[in-house]
């Protein structure tokens, strides 16, 4: 098992498999810059699925045992399947995930479910239809995001978690209900405070709900009570209601950074590594892997990577007057 600068593991690995979205979140792929002329990724910049799965078997290797697909959206990345199932087969992988905009789940998610991925991580920002569709740049409605959800539950996928990104005076005044649909459903939402990944969503501090504000506003209305995490590393704040139904999450990378208990690494869809989800700049692994390098000689540059590692970019932020400005962009590695 390899260590950081401090001390912690490498356990779960994001890969983002395409740098592309059906959505223009206003948080992540704003509109008025994620254009029609906008130039993503060319193809032949982007990993093949077989140099996906031949580096993830590398980082499993080296101690990753949780694995979970992003993008952009993943669902856009061609035969998506495919990767699961070549994923699915490697060796000391204990978990397999997605996370989605569900936009495509109807016709995907028995496929996935097939070839055998475990678990999917549903986004959804408010259940008003305003609200939602501001929200994602006018590209969906909700009732497609929860045709989605029933084609995931009708697959066997169990539980479904549901992502919601909060923002101050957009839809933080719908999260009370968000909460009750999911306890009447039984889903587990996770509630993100509003992040500053990336440089072009216009973030500011104001824009932040923190998550002891939320826990207020849920338990006024739906009691809860807090429990402990599954297991080590894991991010979110766990409630559960006091009537029993179920349980929400927040995620307080803002108002209570979890930087000590990290082990996330990220894939690129070009192929670099980055070891925080604010970092500046990764670590190119497509170049040697496509020069003829040997498994070996980009474990160790993977090795050398995670052992330099002494990223704590959330805990610096409560620490300056302004957040760092060189980041890489959240729809570039996934949240």
């Amino acid at each position: 098992m390899i260590q950081d600068q401090f001390k912690r593991p490498l356990r779960d690995l994001r890969i983002s498999v395409t740098d592309r979205c059906n959505f223009r979140c206003t948080y992540c792929m704003p509109a008025e810059i994620f254009g029609e002329g906008y130039k993503f990724l060319p193809r032949d910049e982007i990993l093949s699925f077989e140099e996906i799965e031949r580096l993830t078997r590398i980082i499993v290797r080296a101690g990753a045992v949780k694995l979970r697909l992003t993008g952009g959206e993943p669902l856009v990345r061609q035969d998506i399947e495919t990767l699961v199932a070549m994923l699915a087969e490697i060796d000391g992988v204990e978990d397999l995930a997605m996370t989605t905009n569900a936009y495509f789940l109807p016709q995907k998610a028995q496929a996935l479910k097939d070839a055998g991925l475990q678990r999917v991580t549903i986004s959804l920002d408010s259940l008003d239809e305003d609200v939602f569709q501001r929200m994602n740049g006018r590209r969906s409605s909700v009732q497609k995001v929860l045709d989605g959800i029933a084609a995931a539950e009708q697959a066997g996928f169990d539980p479904i978690k549901i992502n919601t990104v909060v923002q101050r005076g957009v839809n933080d005044h719908t999260v009370v209900d968000l909460a009750r649909f999911c306890k009447d459903h039984g889903y587990i939402v996770r509630f993100i405070e509003y992040m500053d990944v990336g440089t072009m969503n216009g973030w500011r501090m104001d824009d932040v709900v923190p998550a002891d504000e939320l826990v207020a506003r849920i338990d006024a209305e739906l009691p809860l009570e807090p429990i402990g995490k599954n297991y080590r590393g894991e991010v979110a704040r766990r409630y559960r209601f006091r009537n029993g139904g179920g349980e929400i999450g927040l995620i307080t990378s803002v108002t209570r950074p979890f930087c000590g208990a990290c082990t996330r690494l990220r894939l690129s869809p070009e192929g670099q590594i980055f070891t925080c989800l604010f970092a500046g700049q990764g670590t190119d692994l497509r170049a040697p892997l496509r020069s003829g390098a040997s498994d070996e000689e980009l474990e160790q540059i993977l090795r050398g990577t995670w052992h330099a590692r002494n990223d704590r970019y959330s805990e610096e932020r409560s620490e300056l007057t302004e957040p760092r400005t060189e980041k890489v962009q959240m729809y570039h590695i996934g949240g």
